[in-house]
């Protein structure tokens, strides 16, 4: 009877362990957009982590994601995720202004996904499609597509 309580229990951890699925994992690149929002909100650094393709921000001196003029360039992972988080200047513009997830566009294996951002003083819209890229059952932001007002 022991063993066959045994048996029967490890069965169904076995099940359960296959149930389990990566808490990342978003078939839908709105949805990771959404949850990357969410943790810069929420300051979880980790979670920010599953979300961006780092080897795309490093080393690379596009327009800044800040909403500014600035243009900075990231040398290591740790910098862009000190960017995203509390004190970080992307984390202070983005959390000053209210930020809107619209529709989003699959191509294959990337996508692109409408994010605004508009400022609550001046009423300003800054319109993005950011890019993303699937990596098995995840999609990661490549791309803020940070555009500015004149430029939509």
């Amino acid at each position: 009877m022991r063993r066959i309580m045994g048996v029967m229990l490890i069965i169904m951890l076995a099940m359960v362990a296959g149930c389990a699925s990566d808490k990342f994992a978003e078939p839908d690149p709105q949805q990771a957009v959404v949850k990357f929002l969410r943790a810069v909100e929420q300051g979880k650094r980790t979670d920010l982590a599953h979300y961006l393709d780092f080897p795309a921000f490093i080393g690379r001196s596009d327009r800044d994601i800040t909403l500014s003029d600035t243009i900075r360039t990231f040398a290591n992972p740790e910098q862009i995720l000190d960017d995203f988080s509390k004190g970080g200047l992307t984390y202070t513009r983005w959390m000053g202004m209210q930020r809107v997830v619209g529709k989003g566009e699959i191509m294959g294996d990337s996508a692109l996904v409408e994010v605004s951002f508009v400022s609550k003083e001046s009423g300003t819209q800054y319109y993005n499609k950011w890019g993303l890229r699937r990596y098995g059952d995840m999609w990661k932001i490549y791309s803020f597509g940070v555009l500015r007002p004149e430029e939509e």
